[in-house]
């Protein structure tokens, strides 16, 4: 595919050259416009040896060719990575002072926005104005990572690394689906821990890596997402907005408050169903056996099904051992959700491993089923079931 790879001025350049690298690498033609500011950072030599193919900045070069037309028109895919803040602010407004600029006024694909400024700059009303404005317009705009920037500094801002980027890009060159573009979802992965002192806990072994596979997948498909992370074993996706939960008690009052606003929930983490009745603020001592009492944790999932709007798809997951298919359609019922995904854990099955088995059920029974595949695409197959389920028209 042809895929325009902007970059502005910041000091994340130098990570767009090995993001020019990976798209390369997995096949695509890359056309690099830097703007005069980023050729600062990284010069012209560089981005033409990388991408096989001669640079431009300005739109007065090879004017026969109307690039600031061309180009646009005939990408598949514009990324804009390090995207500054005055790049976002010229996008948003529409300027066209640039062959940058001016390729972002003609494209007619998917243009995905890959910010990275200081944290001040990416929390400044203006700035968030603009991203509002390019996300509204159907751009997708990647939220930054937290970290370290320039000098000291340390906070929201950051540049992604380039392999998460290149995952997420990698929705939009092999799927052009954009079916959850302007919905809201939010997706809950990995596990929760229940203290039982400072260093002993009650937990299970899930890693994490479907809940981060379907956030991935919802954010390549358009969607707006809110990811709220418990214990996870797996690198956190590119373009999505990150929470984070250490306990169930955490998990339900973030997922409870974040679900009031979302068009679609899929909960896909793994929940403590016990925590212990009383926590010892001092490691206990190994004075022969320990009787340690537990108590129910809060239904997550029952306390958004009861707090459900109409319109609004729940999607809930089933671990079982054995019963499967009868525990998750009772599951499904019970909980008020649309869909149930049932996976068989037994034998250490699924948790850690990068592969799954699912089925998918909806009230009227199997919707489908998926035998060792990629957690990606049982990502898509959840998707592709809530997106026939979500009301036409926007959210309701």
């Amino acid at each position: 595919m042809n895929v325009v790879l902007g970059v502005s001025g910041g000091i994340a350049a130098y990570k767009a050259c090995i993001l020019l690298r990976l798209l390369k690498e997995s096949g695509h033609e890359v056309t690099v416009i830097p703007t005069e500011a980023a050729l600062k950072f990284v010069g012209e030599a560089t981005w033409e040896a990388l991408s096989g193919r001669p640079v431009a900045s300005g739109v007065f070069s090879d004017v026969s060719e109307v690039k600031h037309v061309r180009l646009g028109r005939a990408a598949d895919l514009v990324v804009v990575a390090p995207a500054t803040a005055d790049l976002l602010a010229r996008a948003a407004h529409g300027r066209a002072d640039d062959l940058l600029t001016s390729t972002l006024l003609t494209a007619t694909c998917p243009v995905v926005f890959a910010p990275a400024m200081h944290t001040e700059m990416w929390e400044h009303a203006a700035t968030r104005a603009n991203v509002a404005v390019l996300r509204e317009r159907g751009n997708h705009v990647v939220e930054p990572d937290s970290g370290r920037l320039t000098g000291a500094d340390t906070g929201p801002g950051r540049l992604p690394e380039p392999e998460a980027v290149f995952a997420l890009l990698k929705g939009f060159l092999t799927s052009p689906a954009r079916d959850l573009a302007g919905r809201r979802v939010l997706v809950t992965a990995g596990g929760t821990r229940e203290p039982i002192d400072p260093v002993r806990f009650i937990g299970n072994h899930s890693s994490g890596r479907q809940g981060i596979a379907l956030a991935a997948a919802a954010a390549a498909r358009g969607a707006d997402v809110t990811l709220i992370a418990a214990h996870i074993d797996a690198p956190l996706p590119a373009g999505v907005r990150v929470e984070r939960a250490g306990t169930t008690g955490e998990l339900h009052e973030a997922t409870v408050k974040a679900a009031a606003e979302a068009d679609a929930v899929v909960l896909a983490a793994a929940p403590a169903d016990f925590t212990p009745k009383e926590t010892s603020d001092r490691k206990i001592k190994r004075k022969g056996d320990l009787d340690l009492a537990l108590t129910s944790t809060a239904d997550i999932a029952a306390a958004v099904g009861r707090a459900k709007r109409p319109g609004q798809v729940l999607v809930v997951f089933a671990a079982e051992t054995h019963d499967g298919p009868e525990h998750a359609k009772a599951k499904r019922e019970a909980k008020g959700a649309d869909l149930v995904v049932l996976n068989d854990v037994s034998g250490g099955a699924v948790f850690g491993r990068l592969e799954n088995s699912v089925t998918v059920f909806d009230a009227a029974g199997p919707v489908a089923a998926l035998a060792e595949t990629s957690k990606e695409l049982v990502a898509d197959a959840v998707w592709d079931a809530v997106a026939a389920r979500l009301p036409v028209g926007g959210r309701h």
